[in-house]
């Protein structure tokens, strides 16, 4: 067996586009999206249509890639995934280069949806669910347990989307985009109403709130929600985004890649502390002060939700932007103080900043929305992240997210079990 950090030597000939390709496990496509990033060279050779590409260079790019799939050193064997959609550093991220925080106040989610995708602007960018496709989404969620959670709902909706896509295994980016284009407005359009008199149509974060709440809208709640839903719709690879390009690396179609997410989402350590957040509010609200419901969080040994993140060393610049948008909203005054005093309580014993659970937590609570809210807006939100990154994994070497085991067990052979 080839080792996986080593590749053919070509003598120094050039190589056909097809032989680059195979060499690189991508498609010819790709070969040449590598030329357009400079990552490769191409040269055409006198009288020929055709572009050739340097064998050395060739090679030293696919060594790259292997190493990089694998894990780099240092790292301490974790996976290191080669990207190009979101980048976080000095508490800061950025879309494609693009800061984000300023990219959601200046664009609704449907834009930025769009810009994750293709890293074109897209304005007037609009989602709509075929009316078919929602039907039959409806009434497969309608068929769930009241017990059903929000999680459990879109998974159901996901699927049932893809049954009626049988197109749903063409993984050009075209189809994927366009599959991406109604899928999400599917999920929302299956989720039961709330509220019945609410329009349904128009930018998606009015069709998502007639889902999430009785309570009438306002431009500056549908800002709020509209704006949380941009924030949310990518951070790198969380755990759920990972399960999502181990299933585009399998080739799973979009529909299938988006349902791994989910199911990853919906353990209790990712996508549900904005639901802890919100109870936890609501309890500081009942008692009037967070001193005594921080303490039982602490004697529990539970961590405090809605506070700190291990990619941020201040406060996660997405919360700060919805706190912004917070403080201008009526509703929100006795949440946000109640917020404040969660933070400041917990600061006594360890100093830690607020994260996106608690501004959403805020937010939820003030509109009126249930706890299983902020699961939902999540859930909606990261789709558009999690179909650029399987985007971007069909570009990639066909199941390279495969590490190796470290088998610790005993060592064979051992007697057959009496």
């Amino acid at each position: 067996m080839r080792d996986h950090d080593t590749v053919p030597h070509h003598s120094g000939r050039r190589l056909t586009t097809k032989e680059t390709a195979e060499l690189l496990g991508v498609k010819p496509e790709t070969v040449y999206a590598y030329v357009s990033r400079g990552l490769l060279s191409s040269r055409r050779e006198p009288g020929g249509r055709a572009s050739t590409f340097e064998a050395g260079e060739v090679e030293a790019l696919a060594r790259r890639n292997r190493r990089e799939a694998a894990g780099s050193p240092g790292t301490g064997g974790e996976l290191s995934v080669r990207t190009r959609i979101t980048l976080i550093e000095q508490d800061r991220y950025y879309y494609r280069g693009v800061d984000a925080v300023e990219l959601a106040a200046r664009h609704p989610y449907e834009e930025v949806a769009e810009w994750l995708w293709t890293g074109q602007p897209a304005p007037g960018a609009t989602f709509t669910a075929p009316e078919a496709t929602a039907e039959v989404a409806r009434r497969a969620v309608g068929a769930l347990s009241e017990h059903a959670s929000a999680v459990d709902r879109l998974r159901v909706a996901a699927i049932a989307a893809a049954a009626e896509d049988p197109l749903r295994f063409d993984l050009s980016e075209e189809a994927v985009l366009h599959t991406a284009r109604t899928l999400v407005p599917t999920l929302v359009a299956a989720l039961p109403r709330v509220r019945y008199d609410h329009e349904d149509d128009g930018p998606l974060a009015h069709r998502l709130w007639g889902r999430l709440t009785g309570h009438p809208a306002d431009d500056a709640s549908l800002r709020v929600l509209d704006t949380a839903l941009a924030l949310l719709a990518d951070h790198d690879l969380a755990a759920s985004t990972l399960a999502v390009r181990v299933a585009a690396s399998a080739r799973a179609h979009a529909y299938a890649a988006v349902s791994a997410g989910l199911g990853v989402l919906e353990g209790p350590l990712h996508g549900a502390a904005g639901g802890l957040a919100h109870r936890m509010l609501l309890d500081v609200l009942d008692q009037g002060t967070a001193v005594p419901v921080i303490a039982e969080e602490l004697r529990a040994g539970r961590r405090v939700p809605g506070l700190g993140h291990q990619l941020y060393t201040g406060e996660d610049p997405r919360a700060r932007a919805l706190f912004e948008l917070l403080e201008r909203l009526p509703r929100a005054e006795s949440a946000l103080l109640a917020a404040r005093d969660i933070v400041a309580t917990t600061a006594r014993h360890t100093p830690l900043h607020a994260n996106v659970d608690l501004a959403l937590a805020v937010f939820t609570v003030s509109c009126g929305m249930p706890a299983s809210a902020a699961e939902t807006i999540f859930a909606v939100a990261r789709t558009a992240g999690w179909i650029a990154h399987a985007l971007e994994e069909y570009g990639e070497r066909p199941l390279r997210m495969r590490p190796s085991g470290h088998y610790v067990g005993p060592r064979p052979p051992r007697p057959l079990p009496e």
